[in-house]
């Protein structure tokens, strides 16, 4: 049987030990403004450039 200041010492260790594993949860605040609409490109598709003129 160990001794109670030994025990104590144990659990101690062990609190400590998990509270470092916790990892905190961090809230986020809802955006309540309405999202916003993209406009769609006239023209979608690759646009190349000459890099030689």
């Amino acid at each position: 049987m160990l001794p109670p200041f030994i025990i104590e010492q144990i659990r101690r260790r062990e609190n400590t030990h998990r509270q470092e594993r916790v990892q905190p949860q961090i809230e986020l605040p809802l955006d309540d403004r309405p999202a916003r609409e993209s406009s769609p490109p006239d023209e979608p598709g690759v646009v190349i450039i000459p890099l030689w003129d």
